[in-house]
């Protein structure tokens, strides 16, 4: 049977592959991405990033309302606000230079693998974010794992551009 949320938490229904739904998202959210950066730019991508942390906030309490598990693994929206914030310094590069999305692709594989890992291996802040029990924590950790990505998106930009 359809349901909204768990077409928008399981982000049209990618999160349903296996095996690796959160690197599926995470893929998903990078193709979705450049869609956007070419219909309307770095602005838009950051308001659908903070509209869809809201939608994901939302969807996910009602995915897990009344279940053990409190971040299943088909729930891959987060990973969609987690990838957007890695690709935002991308995003911000291309608006300067006018290239296309695919040009600063160095750029788009680094916030894709930075944001894997700090997802995956959940350091310091994230660990803390992923432990807390709720939607909210199932959202924060990826917002921080795309934080932190986004960081070595910059460093990597200041070293290869100076």
């Amino acid at each position: 049977m359809f349901s909204v949320s768990k077409f928008w938490a399981t982000f049209f229904y990618v999160g349903m592959l296996r095996p690796a739904p959160g690197t599926w998202g995470s893929a998903a959210a990078v193709i979705a991405a450049w869609g956007i950066l070419e219909w309307r730019g770095v602005v838009a991508l950051a308001a659908l990033t903070f509209i869809m942390f809201v939608l994901g906030w939302y969807v996910t309490a009602v995915e897990t309302k009344g279940k053990d598990d409190h971040d299943p693994s088909e729930i891959v929206i987060d990973e969609v606000v987690g990838q957007w914030i890695a690709l935002l310094p991308v995003a911000i590069g291309l608006s300067h230079s006018g290239s296309s999305f695919w040009t600063l692709w160095p750029g788009v594989l680094t916030a894709f693998v930075a944001f894997r890992a700090f997802d995956i291996l959940k350091p310091g802040p994230v660990g803390w974010a992923d432990r807390k029990e709720g939607p909210l924590g199932v959202m924060l950790d990826d917002v921080i794992a795309g934080l932190l990505a986004a960081l070595v998106v910059i460093i990597g930009a200041w070293v290869a551009h100076g």
